[in-house]
Formats: structure tokens, C-alpha cells, sequence
């Protein structure tokens, strides 16, 4: 699953446009911008942040520099756990070739120290996207750590399965595949009706819930 593998595949799939959200980190994101140009394909920069209610939420940027913004200030609010990478595997970031830049001394399936509501202004304050991820799912959703959906300043809603047992309210729904495995990139998708593949186009389009999913 290294930013080069993942833009590959999206290629194969006939993706022209994927997201990179590795979990409380936006360290891959810079060889995934070049990864991603390299073989035309939009690259779109995120983290799936778990917040102190360990909730997952997909955060969405346009450039690599907001994630990055993101993901120091996620990082910091991690607890002090180290991973143990023999437990739980390396947690490594890459360059567009591959090669090892760095790891990560702090645990990233941790819960961050931060609310779903204070995390909501960071990621618009951040001109990004605010969206629930797989709320759908028994783990790790909004609805399955409160109980409920509540009323907030979503961008959209990410599910698995349309109609959603959720009650989504008039939130828009869209389906990504949420792939830890390189087979399952494109597995689910969204069709954004733009005029061009662009961040700005994929926001409108979700406004005007102009898309399909598959």
C-alpha cells in the first residue's frame, strides 16, 4: 500500500481521482501528489482521523501542505503510546520511488486527544472536507460510538451500503473503498458530475449532489 502501488491501481481501475488517508497521518501524502501527477490521475491529500470518541472521519484536502497542517496537529495529540512495530507492523512513509523516509515513533490507531466538534472547524478552517467515515459500519462510526448521527457542518456522509441504515438525514452520501489492500482500491467509488477533475469540481458536485455511486 505504498503511495506509488496505490495510484497504480487506481490506474488499472479507471479511477481519475484518489484520496490517500492513512490513519492520524498526512506523511505519504507528498510522494502520492507525485505518484498521482505522474500517471494523470487526481491526487486528493487526507488523513482518517479517530477522535477522542473514536470515531473515525475522513479529513480532505486540496494541497499536501493542509494535511501536513493537519497531521502535526493530530500527531500532537496522540497519546504518548510508541508502536511496537513486531505487534502491530512498521509505520513507515515513503518517497514516490519507495524508498524509507522516516517512521513513526507514536502509535497512529490511536484515539487523538481531540472532539468531533473541535476537529470539524480545524478541517474547514483548513478550507478541507469534513466527512464521516463508513457511518454505516458497527466500529469505529459516529452513529456506533454516540448512538446517533448528530447535527454538524458535514461535507458529506461515507457509506458502504445504499439505502443507508443510518439516518443520513439530507446529508449527501458517498462510497469510497476504504481499501487497506491494494485488490480492494475501486472496489466502491463515486461518480463526481464535473467540468473538470479538480478538488474545487468534487466539492461542487457534492453541494449540488450531483453524483452516483457504485
Amino acid at each position: 500500500m505504498s503511495p506509488a502501488a496505490i495510484a497504480e491501481q487506481a490506474l488499472a481501475k479507471g479511477l481519475r481521482a484518489a484520496a490517500i488517508t492513512d490513519h492520524n497521518s498526512a506523511l505519504n501524502c507528498r510522494a502520492f501528489d507525485t505518484c498521482c501527477r505522474r500517471l494523470d490521475i487526481l491526487p486528493i491529500f487526507g488523513i482518517e482521523v479517530t477522535s477522542i470518541e473514536e470515531a473515525h472521519v475522513l479529513c480532505l484536502f486540496e494541497t499536501v501542505s493542509q494535511a501536513e497542517n493537519l497531521g502535526n496537529i493530530i500527531y500532537e495529540r496522540l497519546p504518548d503510546i510508541l508502536n511496537n512495530p513486531e505487534k502491530f507492523g512498521d509505520q513507515v512513509y515513503v518517497d514516490e520511488d519507495e524508498n524509507i523516509l522516516g517512521e513513526v515513533d507514536k502509535y497512529l490507531v490511536s484515539a487523538a486527544e481531540i472532539s468531533l466538534d473541535d476537529l470539524c472547524i480545524i478541517v474547514h478552517e483548513l478550507n478541507g472536507m469534513f466527512i464521516p467515515a463508513h457511518i454505516d459500519k458497527p466500529v469505529f462510526s459516529i452513529p456506533s460510538q454516540l448512538g446517533f448521527l448528530p447535527e454538524m457542518n458535514y461535507d458529506a456522509l461515507e457509506t458502504t451500503t445504499i439505502p443507508c441504515p443510518v439516518d443520513t438525514g439530507a446529508y449527501v452520501l458517498i462510497k469510497n473503498s476504504d481499501a487497506h489492500y491494494l485488490e480492494e482500491v475501486g472496489k466502491r467509488y463515486t461518480v463526481y458530475n464535473c467540468e473538470s477533475a479538480s478538488f474545487s469540481g468534487l466539492i461542487n458536485s457534492i453541494r449540488n449532489n450531483d453524483i452516483s455511486t457504485s
